[in-house]
């Protein structure tokens, strides 16, 4: 066979535009009008949110290196000077469509009854009452700047919101003066004198009163402005003699990292514009002008409101887990059978309880976990403390550089540390990102060793929000694997022989390719060649020539990414037996599935490890086999589900772009068929699980 050339440049798409595309999936939900209107709004400010992120982390990288002099060209044949201009093209389009969905959601909104007016369209009455407020609550915790040879352009903080103001001084000369919109104040106010229900940005309040901020001066123009910076982690962890003191010197340093994005109300003042350019240091990429309010991640509060239920989708309950009926002994249970959780449609409970009930169990004897991203009040970090405190022996890895969560991180792994947990920061150069519970419990036989393994966090807050699979198991050799895992984290100790686990950076890689590897043999020999994988990113090229290869060999190929995919589907004779899809929905799709049909005797993986260079190369990461019959049957099933998804799903045309999946004799919501699948379990959870899933499964 004529050997494949798979490193060009055309078969790759680059990682920053994928993302952007990805993100323009998650907007483009705002303008589903099968979806409740608030629930649509939320996608505005979910896309407005990630966006943020984008320019704090991954811009602000490629700026760096350009800085630098990187002149590497990425997979796509990009250079950085490339992909930022490319950047730039394509989020100034985004924030264009962004702002025109989220003008004509306000025009919806109004139509129902919720009214966003100008400060000078509300009633007399509702002027008034706005008057009162400003004076008694907004009034005092404004500070005027004035900007001139004597007091210098401030430092702005990362992401608030701020208005320019020129104007011209009691003695003739022109000037301009600048007003931070507090941020500990509500964006968004409701008037209530009004009869309808009507809201007013903070912003245009304070604009409003400007005459009475900078008194004695003549006001010329007012534009609110937004400045997004560089906040990513500068450490230099080989150097570090105390990891968590470096983390927090380097969360100071990023409050005051460069601009990298601009926005700015659009304007036809060029004064201002180059005035907030030149104090700034921003050049024309980096200045975004919007024709509409800015920072619209002000709306995730907004459908909190009182009364915002009519048009927000019915709460739901995570309901019991299948295969715990009732609230035995969770040690009992899982000695019996592995446990499948699948989250938020099953509760996370479980999980909290396992910990929990670990903590007080006078037989249990040391308890040790990977914590990425905790709660802002969790009860497993509360219910480790307690197992400290009962006299237990207590290990706890707390990824201090979880991005954005470096704070709070620090805060646990300090309340753990006093707590008597023995709390450690992983490996130098790594980010621990393993999903893993260890107890170990003298029982009447001898220790006996439970495991908890998971694809999301320890999050008690965002397992409602996020899809997730977790396996409850008492299997020896998960056992043996779980402390030999531990012990290589917290030791020097070299890595093991594993029975079932498999450990990035230390061979999920060469895993991941015998796998693809296996089923291009069993085409060679005549056999069905399948495999069907979940995750949330695909940007690891040589994983991506693996998977090219295996398409060119006759796998059939099947991938479900939510977000970043660097692969391109339809190239002739390279990836044609290749789909790609990706569903944006209600929950954000969090679990990572990998299905390998090996010739019938299918193999199924779970874990917390996407398909990236930072996953496989630089992250401690789990990737671990699913056994039971039961449990396979029960993810294949799901994937099967995810497969027929014709109502959040988008398919990756050979161009690149994603098109939504329609078919309107029988819609198809994968996490809307989840939910009813949940629900019936609970009402027949004394039925076999094959009639449980009956009921949803036979619509096929």
């Amino acid at each position: 066979m004529k050997k494949l050339e798979l490193n060009k440049p055309e078969y790759f798409y680059n990682r920053e535009l994928s993302w952007l595309k990805f993100n323009l999936r998650v907007l483009k939900e705002a303008m589903f009008k099968e979806a409740p209107l608030l629930e649509r709004l939320k996608f505005i400010a979910i896309s407005a949110s990630n966006l943020d992120e984008f320019f704090m982390v991954r811009v602000a990288g490629l700026w760096n290196s350009l800085d630098n002099g990187v002149e590497k060209l990425d997979a796509a044949g990009l250079s950085v000077r490339d992909q930022l201009e490319a950047i730039a093209e394509s989020a100034h389009e985004q924030i264009r469509t962004q702002t025109k969905y989220l003008m004509a959601l306000l025009g919806e909104m109004d139509a129902v009854g919720l009214h966003f007016r100008r400060v000078e369209n509300l009633t007399d009455m509702g002027k008034d009452w706005l008057e009162e407020y400003y004076r008694e609550v907004i009034y005092p915790v404004l500070t005027p700047m004035a900007v001139d040879a004597s007091r210098p352009f401030p430092f702005l903080a990362n992401k608030t919101q701020n208005l320019a103001v020129e104007l011209i001084k009691s003695d003739g000369e022109h000037s301009m003066g600048l007003i931070q919109v507090p941020s500990v104040l509500d964006r968004i106010l409701e008037i209530p004198p009004e009869e309808k229900r009507t809201f007013v940005f903070l912003e245009d309040i304070i604009a409003s009163h400007c005459q009475d901020l900078f008194k004695g001066c003549q006001i010329l123009d007012v534009v609110p402005f937004r400045v997004t910076r560089d906040s990513d982690l500068d450490l230099e962890e080989e150097d570090s003699v105390d990891l968590l003191k470096e983390v927090e010197e380097s969360l100071r340093k990023r409050k005051r990292g460069a601009a990298v994005r601009l926005e700015i109300f659009k304007t036809n003042n060029s004064r201002i514009k180059k005035f907030l350019e030149e104090n700034l240091d921003v050049s024309d990429l980096e200045i975004y002008e919007i024709n509409g309010p800015l920072d619209p991640t002000c709306f995730f509060k907004f459908t909190g409101l009182k009364g915002m239920w009519p048009w927000l989708h019915e709460p739901f309950v995570p309901q019991r887990p299948l295969e715990l009926p009732d609230d035995s002994d969770l040690f009992s249970a899982i000695r019996q059978n592995d446990i499948l959780l699948h989250h938020p449609y099953e509760s996370f409970d479980p999980v909290v309880k396992l910990v929990s009930d670990a903590a007080d169990d006078p037989q249990v004897l040391a308890i040790k976990q990977t914590l990425y991203r905790v709660s802002g009040n969790s009860p497993i970090v509360a219910a480790l403390a307690r197992a400290a405190e009962n006299g237990k022996q207590v290990t706890v890895l707390v990824e201090l550089k979880a991005r954005f969560d470096e704070e709070n991180n620090i805060l646990w792994a300090r309340r753990l540390e006093k707590a008597g947990c023995h709390v450690i920061y992983g490996l130098v150069g790594l980010k621990t990102h393993a999903k893993i519970i260890l107890i170990v419990r003298k029982e009447y036989n001898g220790i006996k060793r439970y495991v908890h393994l998971g694809t999301g966090n320890y999050n008690d807050s965002t397992a409602k929000l996020y899809t997730d699979l977790g396996l409850m198991t008492a299997n020896d050799e998960f056992g043996i694997d779980a402390s030999a895992f531990f012990n290589l984290l917290s030791g020097y100790g070299e890595p093991p022989v594993w029975n079932k686990l498999v450990m990035a950076p230390l061979g999920l890689r060469e895993k991941i390719y015998s796998l693809i590897n296996n089923e291009i043999n069993m085409v060679n020999m005549g056999k069905e060649g399948h495999i069907i994988a979940k995750m949330n990113s695909l940007i690891d090229y040589p994983v991506i020539q693996k998977l090219y290869e295996a398409s060119a060999a006759g796998v059939h190929i099947d991938l479900i990414v939510r977000g970043i995919c660097g692969l391109r589907t339809g190239i002739e004779g390279i990836s044609e037996n290749i789909t790609v899809r990706s569903i944006v929905g209600r929950q954000l799709e969090h679990s990572r599935i990998f299905w390998f049909a090996n010739g019938g005797e299918e193999q199924l993986y779970l874990s917390s490890a996407d398909w990236m260079p930072r996953n496989l190369n630089d992250r401690v990461e789990l990737f671990f086999p699913v056994e039971t019959e039961e449990h396979i049957r029960r993810i294949k099933d799901l994937l099967d589900l995810y497969l027929r998804d014709n109502v959040g799903a988008h398919m990756m045309q050979s161009n690149g772009t994603y098109r939504r999946v329609h078919n309107k004799l029988e819609p198809v919501s994968a996490q809307a068929a989840l939910y009813e699948m949940a629900q019936l379990a609970v009402t027949g959870d004394k039925l076999p699980m094959e009639q449980r899933l009956q009921p949803v499964f036979s619509r096929r």
